[in-house]
């Protein structure tokens, strides 16, 4: 399957009605054949999100929400809830430090070939507002903004009144996969 086919699978899936589901080879990351398949059933980004704080635990202390995943793009939100809250009744800067890993790390899984891996080597992020809202991130990084080393990977946070309140850039590790 080509680049494009993948990108086209990935972006508009199959409709449900009897219409089979594109199949994505081998090299198609793991983690978007799952969003892809899932995401197009009722409550299947709700179940994605589950799944990926089955596996990193510690994302389930924001309840993360999945708007769009595919190669190049992950926007995740969290809502505004007791839970998240500082002791200002805003989103708690940590929190959203927390989405902001979630979106770069999914992003990565999605982007980069499956014979390469990744790790978080450091993060750089500024507090710009409160966030009185729930919030959503937005990490890209463009095929060619990235190769093995250290690649900056840029994230933003705007509340719900589309207005920048967290701007971060997180430091990835990419190397070739041991075999």
């Amino acid at each position: 399957m080509s680049e494009a086919q993948v990108n086209e699978a990935a972006t508009n899936p199959a409709p449900l009605s009897g219409a089979a589901a594109p199949r994505m080879s081998a090299s198609v990351p793991r983690v978007l054949r799952h969003y892809s398949r899932l995401s197009r059933l009722p409550f299947g980004k709700w179940l994605f999100a589950r799944l990926v704080c089955s596996n990193a635990p510690y994302f389930a202390t924001i309840q993360p929400r999945f708007i769009e995943l595919r190669p190049g793009l992950c926007q995740v939100s969290l809502r505004k809830r007791r839970a998240v809250h500082n002791h200002l009744k805003t989103v708690h800067a940590i929190a959203m430090a927390n989405l902001c890993e979630l979106a770069c790390g999914m992003l990565m899984e999605v982007s980069i070939p499956t014979d390469m891996r990744w790790i978080p080597r450091g993060m750089t992020i500024e507090y710009l507002k409160r966030a009185q809202s729930s919030v959503t991130a937005t990490a890209r990084l463009d095929k060619s903004e990235w190769s093995i080393g250290n690649v900056g990977v840029p994230v933003s946070v705007n509340d719900a009144q589309g207005n920048e309140v967290v701007r971060a850039v997180i430091t990835m590790y990419v190397s070739e996969r041991r075999p």
